[in-house]
């Protein structure tokens, strides 16, 4: 072995064997399926750290999975279609769709994301990803779309789907509808501007609002029916300042008495309850906010404004004639778009929406039949589905994605949809396919001109892969659908919950009365140091994964994902970067040390005797391997490192071989036996350490692997490897008993040795031991340890107390003294 491990000319070497022999391929490893839903990443821009902490961290878990004994199943996919693909190709191609065109700007992502999805597929090779690359996807490519536009239909005819004119929610900055899973809230600062309405008696009617940009969409004013102070305006009418319009007042109990003034303008639309009103009270609808995001023309002096405009205008037409009586500044939440992060307006249109808030309850208990790790992002998902308070919302406006596969038969509210084998299909592409109802023989088929919410799409991924995985088609009434779904396991963050979980939990008990999978493990965020989330649009180029891979590892990276608390936020820590680099040369270098003593030893035969040390190194690695275990059986794939580090660090690194050097630089003082079973157990102890690092440090354990043990382990790959063949339990409880007084004896001298600055390998003229007959018995019973590893010449043992250990001086020469207790 070399000095030093190379990962820049290792690294390209280990990733082209693997691809060459695929290594990872399910049918590579016999037994029973394990299938991942890989999250497919957006492309909609570089991808960042935060991507390689939640990624790397699904390949632990497979990879631990592969090597206990499961054929995984691990696909990936990119989600390259929908508005965060379309706003990813404006701003780099720097266009717009609406300037391109429909079919020009369609062609354009097209190719803009095969050239992205080639970059992401790279940078996840190198970093280790243990991904079967022939089994990828794209949420766009004709398969998906396919799938998508199926499952579609099928919706739609199990009643789930419907389509209304309705209000809905709206960014003008995207030019699109979107979902309520896509808000955020925002604080933003505001004022509470007290207005003048007149009854028509000409009395003031005082009302507060923070849009008064919305008054040319006032429709009603809204008071309380138990507020005395205005039961008598029952039937009358309001005058819309500056507009001039009437408008009814009418008496409803959501009002809040206490709040404001008591009275409510109603705009079409403001928030929900504007929304709620207009539908109760069947109120006309005034759209002043046109797609895109600028004032109508029947707004007045407010047309052709966006609306920050707008409200400066309409404040200043107020204070001009005397109706703006008072203004209080003030921050609210807000709803912005989570994409561009502007304010949501609400506008009606026709649009196909997923029937969900008659389901809720059933979605709730859905959560049952779920194992959530960590337990608490349950209650996560629960929280989101009580508090929902839309039908999920389908339609875009965009040009960029799957089309819905539908016609409209004009003058009615019917619409025809086409056969499963014309899909995938672009209505505003292709005439209606199938046989056109005798009643609709002359009316006109209208195109849909929608496109679906990408994560339409992205909820039937355990479909999608499913087709992978079977090699076939998707039939959602294929029986055999059963055999794969629930998938094992949904890798996922935890802001997604509310998206990608919810949406493919319901979708696939729509289709099939099924959970999608029987684990969700939710990962957290990487945190900048200034504690925000990093995005693939913000720009944190000291944390970007290409720069991070020219200065360390794929290994030590990997090994800062694992550092991180399942489902918990982490900050990015480049010293946990460092630490991972001394890992991987602390083993680098333990393993030269291991090369030398058994490349050429037969160690095939189970040693007669191991002898204390022996038993009591095979004791602790099957302690570790049981945590081990235990641990990634609930995906604590951290706390399972830790068990890991413990005992290389300090059981193996810091002991083991410290105490077997003398063994084996020294063998003419010990028995063959001995030395054979010091030389098995470190070849065995070895083997195993690899074993456990595998899924954490996948390249640097494989070089070793294939430089120490391909050849006599007969398996070419360390990745191959099984734990049931190799991590064999031993139970030594009273050699690991002994063990701690022979530790804590070499532990006294070391400590000792360095408190009087001398070197470790300072020879003792004399080292007396001090304790009871019990302890220093098994002090005798294995003297030649405690001299190879304290370099005492001679030991002697005293039964009478002491009340320290201590070493003396006596010319050139040392003596060391020391006090046994039992631990």
């Amino acid at each position: 072995m070399d000095k030093r491990y190379e990962h820049k000319s290792s690294e390209p070497e280990i990733r082209k064997k693997w691809q060459e022999e695929q290594t990872y391929k399910k049918e590579q490893h016999p037994g029973q399926t394990w299938s991942i839903d890989t999250p497919p990443p957006t492309v909609s821009g570089n991808l960042h750290i935060g991507h390689i902490f939640s990624y790397t961290q699904t390949d632990i878990i497979a990879r631990y999975k592969r090597m206990n004994g499961f054929s995984v199943f691990y696909p990936f996919g990119f989600d390259d279609n929908g508005l965060p693909t379309e706003r990813y190709v404006e701003k780099k191609c720097k266009t717009s769709a609406h300037k391109l065109g429909r079919s020009a700007f369609i062609d354009l992502c097209l190719k803009e994301t095969v050239e992205a999805e080639k970059q992401f597929e790279d940078l996840w090779q190198r970093m280790g990803l243990s991904v079967d690359w022939d089994a990828c996807y794209s949420t766009i490519s004709d398969s998906s779309r396919k799938l998508s536009q199926a499952s579609f239909i099928d919706l739609v005819k199990k009643g789930y789907i419907y389509r209304k004119y309705e209000p809905a929610l709206y960014c003008t900055t995207c030019r699109t509808s979107v979902a309520q899973a896509e808000l955020d809230d925002a604080q933003k600062p505001s004022m509470f501007n007290d207005i003048v309405f007149k009854d028509e008696d000409g009395n003031d009617l005082i009302i507060g609002t923070t849009r008064p940009e919305l008054l040319p969409s006032c429709v009603a004013v809204f008071y309380h029916p138990d507020d005395s102070r205005y039961k008598n305006l029952a039937g009358k009418q309001a005058i819309v300042p500056v507009f001039g319009h009437k408008v009814p007042l009418l008496p409803d109990d959501m009002v809040e008495i206490e709040k404001g003034t008591g009275l409510v303008m109603c705009c079409t639309f403001g928030d929900k309850t504007d929304i709620l009103w207009f539908k109760k009270h069947n109120l006309p609808y005034k759209q002043s906010i046109g797609f895109d995001g600028k004032f109508t023309d029947q707004s007045g002096m407010l047309a052709g404004l966006k609306v920050p405009a707008a409200r400066e205008r309409i404040v200043e037409e107020l204070q001009n004639n005397n109706l703006l009586i008072k203004q209080k500044p003030l921050e609210h939440s807000v709803n912005v778009h989570e994409r561009c992060k502007k304010e949501i307006e609400f506008v009606t249109l026709a649009q196909w929406f997923l029937n969900i808030l008659d389901y809720k309850e059933d979605f709730i208990k859905l959560a049952d039949q779920i194992n959530w790790y960590p337990q608490f992002m349950k209650a996560r998902y629960i929280d989101w589905v009580k508090n929902l308070g839309w039908d999920w919302c389908l339609s875009r406006q965009r040009f960029y994605g799957i089309p819905f596969p539908v016609w409209h038969v004009e003058g009615t509210d019917k619409f025809l949809l086409p056969p499963a084998e014309s899909l995938p299909i672009d209505p505003q592409e292709t005439k209606f396919p199938g046989q056109v109802p005798a009643e609709f023989k002359d009316k006109k088929l209208i195109a849909d001109t929608d496109v679906m919410d990408t994560w339409n799409t992205s909820s039937i991924t355990p479909y999608i892969v499913y087709q992978l995985f079977a090699g076939k088609e998707v039939n959602f009434d294929d029986p055999q659908i059963g055999d794969f779904i629930p998938m094992s396991m949904r890798p996922q963050a935890h802001d997604i919950i509310r998206t990608w979980a919810f949406y493919t939990i319901i979708k696939t008990w729509m289709h099939n009365k099924k959970m999608p999978w029987h684990n969700i493990v939710i990962s957290g965020h990487v945190l900048a140091d200034s504690k925000e989330k990093l995005s693939k649009s913000k720009q944190h180029k000291a944390m970007s994964p290409e720069h991070l891979l020219s200065q360390y590892s794929a290994d030590v990276i990997r090994y800062w994902t694992a550092s991180g608390n399942l489902g918990h936020d982490v900050a990015f820590s480049e010293n946990q970067l460092k630490i991972g680099g001394k890992l991987v040369t602390k083993i680098w270098n333990a393993f030269r040390f291991t090369k030398e003593h058994i490349t050429n030893a037969d160690t095939k035969e189970l040693p007669t005797k191991f002898g204390l040390i022996n038993e009591w190194l095979l004791h602790e690695v099957s302690i570790t391997f049981d945590k081990y275990h235990a641990y990634f059986e609930k995906n604590e794939f951290g706390l399972a490192l830790n068990a890991v580090e413990s005992f290389f660090w300090h059981t193996f690194c810091d002991n083991y071989l410290e105490l077997i050097k003398d063994q084996l630089f020294n063998p003419d003082n010990y028995d063959h036996d001995e030395i054979y079973a010091t030389r098995w157990t470190l070849y065995q102890v070895g083997l195993r350490i690899l074993q456990l690092y595998a899924p954490y440090l996948p390249f640097v354990t494989e070089e070793i692997y294939a430089l120490i043990y391909n050849d006599s382990v007969g398996i070419d790959s360390i990745h191959k490897t099984k734990y049931a063949d190799t991590q064999t339990s031993y139970s030594f409880a009273n050699a690991a008993e002994h063990m701690q007084l022979i530790l804590q004896v070499i532990s006294a001298v070391r400590k000792l040795k360095t408190t009087h600055q001398l070197s470790l390998r300072q020879e003792l003229q004399t080292l007396k031991l001090f304790g009871d007959d019990a302890l220093l018995n098994i002090a005798k019973d294995h003297e030649n340890l405690i001299k190879g590893a304290t370099k005492a010449i001679e030991i002697t043992y005293e039964t009478s107390a002491r009340d320290a250990s201590e070493l003396k001086q006596d010319g050139e020469v040392w003596h060391g003294f020391v006090v046994c207790e039992k631990q």
